[in-house]
């Protein structure tokens, strides 16, 4: 099936700061994409050269067949949605809606009928005669993105659209633009550097580190098997642990530590005797015991324990090895200084590429 968007070995420079490295990206039609990394990796840079404000030092970009990078912004069929909303303050909500249809020269009659559809679509038609200052944040957000949506664009990108909200605002819109995303089948391309927003919206992300994709997959194979550090990093919280492979046998490899402890772990391909390599193991999936249970276990010692609300993050330690923890708030008779088995299985723990 041909890609919807088609990013061809794009490279992206400022002077002599490249900022895009020779990308090669297919987005399909109806797909929630994120663009996810930190600051300065080049997400950005991808949407703007996809809405046509930046223009490619090297490579093609492609939507829906047709070569693109000569085209102007607004010859692309996009809808833009910015992180400070970028509404006209002197504006009310439905003629900054009614804006990107006035600039196509759409019949008044037909602007009247979309933008009063567009506005009941996210909740917000008893406001229209309002200016933006009379608005809440959240409110600004689903004005940006109803105008973003009233000339029915082929593909919405959105950067940072959230970064300006409160946590649980911020978690609400989530969920808001998810819905529109599933009942619209919009093609949406999302620029963000928090984590949980790229799990809970996309179908797939892309996680970016100084230009380059490091990994491109679904929410779940980016958490549960991260390749490479940077991702198992990046991607929530992680017991990032150093050692040697012993030995390999029918996809599961022998790994020893310090203080001559030695883990099963899932190998993966290429892994194979001699190696030194890194083991991602995620703090929820550590089990806290008394005893031992199935798959590795170590005798540690809690060291500290730290209350998060709806968890607890509990430290372990044993000689020179340190594991973090996470266990629901009820935590037995177990105290700092108490021993404990940290049990867990070999398949929850990701080999990562050197």
């Amino acid at each position: 099936m041909r890609a919807f968007i088609k990013f061809e070995s794009i490279s992206k420079a400022f002077g002599s700061h490249v900022v895009v490295d020779d990308l090669n990206l297919e987005i399909s039609q109806g797909e929630f994409l994120s663009l996810l990394g930190p600051s300065g990796s080049g997400k950005t840079t991808i949407l703007m050269l996809l809405a046509g404000f930046e223009r490619p030092t090297k490579g093609s970009i492609l939507l829906d067949g047709r070569h693109i990078d000569q085209l102007p912004p607004y010859r692309r069929n996009m809808g833009v949605v910015f992180q400070n909303y970028a509404l006209f303050p002197h504006m009310t909500v439905a003629e900054n809606v009614a804006f990107p249809l006035e600039m196509q020269r759409v019949p008044r009659a037909e602007i009247a009928q979309r933008v009063g559809r567009a506005l009941d679509m996210v909740r917000l038609g008893h406001l229209k005669e309002r200016r933006p200052s009379q608005l809440s944040g959240g409110q600004q957000q689903r004005v940006a993105l109803t105008r973003a949506l009233v000339f029915e664009p082929s593909v919405i990108l959105m950067d940072e659209p959230l970064g300006a909200l409160d946590k649980q605002l911020r978690e609400h819109m989530q969920l808001e633009i998810r819905e529109l995303h599933k009942r619209l089948g919009l093609t949406i391309v999302f620029v963000t550097h928090d984590q949980s927003e790229a799990l809970t919206m996309s179908n797939r992300i892309a996680v970016f580190n100084a230009g380059k994709i490091e990994q491109l997959d679904t929410p779940q194979a980016i958490y549960d098997t991260p390749r490479t550090r940077f991702v198992a990093q990046f991607i929530g919280e992680t017991n990032l642990i150093e050692a040697n492979v012993i030995g390999v046998d029918n996809g599961t490899a022998r790994v020893a530590l310090a203080d001559d402890v030695s883990l099963l772990v899932n190998a993966g391909p290429g892994v194979a005797p001699g190696q030194k390599v890194a083991i991602s193991l995620r703090p929820e999936r550590i089990q806290l015991a008394d005893e031992p249970k199935s798959g590795n276990a170590l005798r540690m010692t809690i060291a500290d324990c730290v209350y998060h609300g709806d968890h607890i993050r509990v430290q372990l330690a044993k000689g020179d090895i340190a594991f973090v923890a996470r266990r629901e708030r009820i935590m037995g008779d177990w105290a700092v200084g108490a021993p404990v088995v940290a049990s867990f299985d070999p398949r929850d723990c990701t080999v990562l590429a050197a």
